[in-house]
């Protein structure tokens, strides 16, 4: 893989305190490149900043970092994306290792992952949340990444049109690692220094309430990717509840040939056939999967066999 043009994309709203540091950067270190602003209702200067600065701008109208990711991956044309927040967070000179480990690697994304010595810059429930949901992913999807919540990445062409999103929010990371792994993509990270964000500038990352969605995103994708495990585990919790209830019935029975108990009867056999019918939704939503991940693996090698020619 040889890389013929590289596009840095930086979704901003309200970076106005970083976002020409952000560009400086990588204009020095990937002098090459061209480089895309998505600005995102943003209410200060921030787009006037990122275009006098010498960034192609552009306008995202629906609020979140899904949306941006979205039309960014659908709009621009490149052989290399780097992806990047615009609070001047992410190391610019980490970019050219990262490109060079995709393309000698032969890799389909390379994710920074975030080494700070700064209490500010990363903070301690972001630290640990961050652990619990790279952890819950990879009990789920298998381990290959160690911080899946990393907002610095570098894709190659097929990736990232091949990859359909559907996040609104900051879930979009998720969204990226797991289209990595249920495709069983060659990927790879690579460590990079992360830093506190200038002063004035804030956050838009909101601990609990982003952290929840982030989690309920990763338990969608859970029942999105494997319908037949999720359905599965509830149908036999059911039906080994039915069974529990019904042996002291099935026992009355033998011994008496009566069923005194009616109503515990009635229950195990609805419990029983709620089970039964988890089974089989999950049965028919597992061939459905299987059916919406051969056709984004065949948009994949599409995009692989296009790249070669």
């Amino acid at each position: 893989m040889t890389a013929q043009n590289i596009a840095v994309l930086i979704p901003c709203c309200n970076e106005a305190e970083s976002i020409e540091s952000v560009l400086r950067d990588f204009q020095k270190n990937l002098p090459e490149a061209a480089i895309y602003v998505y600005d995102n209702n943003s209410n200060d200067n921030s787009a006037l900043l990122a275009q006098n600065a010498g960034a192609t701008v552009r306008h995202v109208a629906p609020q979140g970092k899904g949306f941006v990711t979205q039309r960014m991956f659908a709009e621009i044309e490149a052989d290399v994306y780097v992806l990047v927040d615009g609070d001047a967070t992410y190391d610019a000179a980490s970019s050219r290792a990262m490109i060079a480990k995709m393309i000698e690697g032969n890799l389909e994304m390379v994710v920074a992952k975030r080494i700070h010595s700064d209490r500010a810059a990363y903070r301690s429930g972001h630290v640990w949340g961050n652990r619990f949901l790279t952890w819950t992913v990879a009990c789920i999807f298998g381990k290959k990444f160690s911080d899946i919540l990393s907002g610095y990445r570098v894709f190659s062409r097929a990736f990232v049109k091949s990859f359909d999103c559907f996040s609104k929010g900051f879930e979009v990371e998720t969204d990226i690692t797991v289209h990595a792994l249920t495709l069983n993509m060659p990927v790879g990270e690579i460590e990079s220094p992360y830093r506190a964000r200038p002063a004035n500038s804030h956050s838009k990352l909101n601990t609990w309430s982003d952290g929840f969605a982030i989690l309920m995103k990763i338990l969608s994708l859970f029942i999105y990717e494997s319908p037949k495990l999720f359905f599965g585990i509830f149908s036999a919790v059911l039906m080994g509840l039915s069974l529990v209830l019904a042996i002291p019935l099935v026992g009355t029975w033998l011994s008496t040939g009566l069923v005194p108990r009616f109503p515990t009867a009635i229950l195990c056999s609805a419990i029983a056939a709620i089970a039964v019918t988890m089974l089989l939704v999950g049965l028919l939503l597992d061939s459905m999967r299987k059916t919406r991940r051969a056709l984004r693996y065949f948009a994949y090698l599409a995009q692989k066999t296009q790249n070669k020619r």
